[in-house]
């Protein structure tokens, strides 16, 4: 799974975004069905957000330069933070074409042939967000999950607009049709407040994730008990990569060289056992008080 770049997948989402669009719309202009269009309207989305994380993956995968010394994975986080703004347009879309419908219903024409194409592109969104949440596993791409999980909403939202479509042909109301399309725009508002969430909180430097912390600061724990200390332990996570910084306190007659190798082997016993995190380490005497100062302590329980 990891041979493959995080494009690979980006790409193979534009190219299942296409082949769905043209399902979706194929089976909306058959049928006449608003909630199908609702359906169709919500994979205009998909592929426009395909498109961005495959711009996003590209510029997040170069290395770090002069400008950007700490690489440039952030840039992820625009992506899924676009595609939930793009989710809301859609949504918006999607209740403007329902509302006259429900005040003037109309009958539906080729239902059959119309839900077939639907369940086809159904599929099709189903296989892509499978391959994507395992990529997003593998490569720890915020990006890739928030496509991923994009496109199952889509599916599930078919499935939704299915069931109804079927219940206006057996129960002969055509306003169920409208109505379902209005329930899909509020539940994909959901889903796009859900992915901007996500987004605004990776941009702010969330900590990495407590079980993540707990591997770092078991490493560290060893250290204690070999007469040394630590302190002032600050993570953050940045798309893919994380980072730890923590403050070392050996013995002040310890040899510089000495704290320097026992600095090194705790960097390279903690990104052993956590590849994507780089740890930066400040070595103190642990006599000195001032040692302990830590004036950018995070508030308890934050």
């Amino acid at each position: 799974m990891t041979t493959r770049p995080p494009t690979f997948y980006a790409w193979v989402s534009v190219a299942t975004s296409v082949v769905v669009i043209a399902l979706k719309f194929a089976a909306y202009f058959l049928t006449g069905s608003v909630g199908l269009l609702s359906d169709a309207v919500e994979s205009i989305v998909n592929i426009m957000a395909a498109l961005i994380a495959l711009a996003v993956l590209t510029y997040a995968s170069e290395k770090p330069d002069h400008e950007h010394n700490f690489g440039h994975e952030k840039a992820e986080y625009f992506s899924s933070g676009i595609e939930g703004a793009l989710i809301f347009v859609a949504a918006g879309g999607i209740m403007w074409s329902a509302v006259p419908r429900l005040i003037e219903p109309r009958p539906l024409d080729q239902v059959w042939l119309g839900l077939a194409l639907s369940l086809i592109a159904s599929v099709a969104n189903a296989g892509c967000a499978w391959l994507m949440l395992r990529a997003a596993r593998a490569h720890r791409s915020i990006t890739l999950e928030a496509d991923a999980r994009h496109l199952l909403t889509d599916v599930w939202t078919t499935i939704g607009v299915f069931v109804g479509v079927v219940l206006v042909q057996t129960t002969g109301w055509l306003r169920l049709d409208p109505l379902i399309a209005i329930a899909v725009a509020i539940q994909i508002l959901w889903t796009g407040w859900h992915l901007m969430r996500r987004s605004f909180d990776g941009l702010m430097d969330r900590a990495i994730p407590d079980e993540d912390l707990a591997v770092v600061t078991g490493v560290l724990d060893e250290l204690r008990r070999q007469g040394g200390d630590y302190h002032a332990v600050r993570t953050r996570v940045a798309g893919a990569k994380s980072f730890v910084n923590v403050h070392i306190l050996v013995p002040g007659k310890m040899s510089v060289q000495a704290g320097h190798d026992l600095c090194e082997r705790l960097e390279n016993e903690i990104v052993a056992k956590l590849p994507h995190v780089e740890v930066l380490t400040h070595l103190e005497p642990l006599e000195d008080p001032k040692s302990w100062d830590d004036p950018n302590k995070p508030l308890a329980g934050s």
